[in-house]
């Protein structure tokens, strides 16, 4: 294992599951309405795609990229749809029932859902074969160290997600059932407008 790799891969993991998008959105209302761990499980779906697109990138698996970006328009449109049925449910959620719910052992749907999502976005391998590039990293710099970076780049984008969902978690207790919602309310229609946008870029090619 190379710490220095480990490391650069860390920075990326954690560049690249920052930025608030659908997912962000996702994991802070599961955080808000089924605790800490049912937004964890989430963001942990996200962490694994994106260490598959990092693994990708980062093995100079061009074959496998190349498949995927020719096929991001049927990948993007089942990604909006899916985020518009997540989208309507969850403005339709009833706070009580989505506690239970999440409570009852339904980690496992959270983290596939996010998982499916995040490699529903084809333009994450993009970003990482981008950033690589602008690093020097690569299949060049040998298997070990492009090992140790895809496992950086997961460790990276766990640990924002343990960060974000753990402080939602602590907050969660301070919110009632009338805030729990509204949040439920503005998630769905901001995952519904994400959705529809996502559809929107794929149908105009």
């Amino acid at each position: 294992m190379n710490a220095t790799f480990l490391i650069r891969g860390m920075a990326i993991g954690l560049s690249i599951a920052a930025p608030v998008g659908p997912i962000g959105v996702l994991c802070i209302r599961r955080s808000v309405a089924g605790g800490m761990w049912a937004g964890f499980a989430s963001g942990m779906g996200a962490a694994t795609a994106d260490a598959a697109y990092g693994a990708v990138a980062g093995f100079g698996l061009t074959a496998v990229s190349g498949f995927l970006v020719r096929g991001q328009s049927w990948l993007a449109l089942a990604g909006g749809a899916f985020l518009c049925v997540l989208g309507v449910r969850t403005f339709l959620a009833k706070p009580s029932a989505e506690a239970a719910g999440a409570q009852g052992g339904r980690f496992l749907g959270a983290y596939a859902s996010t998982f499916l999502l995040t490699l529903a976005n084809p333009a994450t391998i993009l970003s990482f074969v981008a950033v690589f590039a602008a690093l020097g990293l690569g299949a060049s710099v040998g298997y070990a160290a492009a090992t140790s970076m895809v496992l950086g780049v997961f460790l990276g984008s766990a640990l924002w997600w343990l960060a974000l969902c753990g402080g939602i978690g602590l907050a969660r207790a301070r919110i009632g059932p009338g805030a729990l919602r509204l949040v439920n309310r503005v998630s769905g229609v901001v995952l519904v407008s994400f959705g529809l946008l996502a559809l929107a870029r794929a149908l105009a090619g």
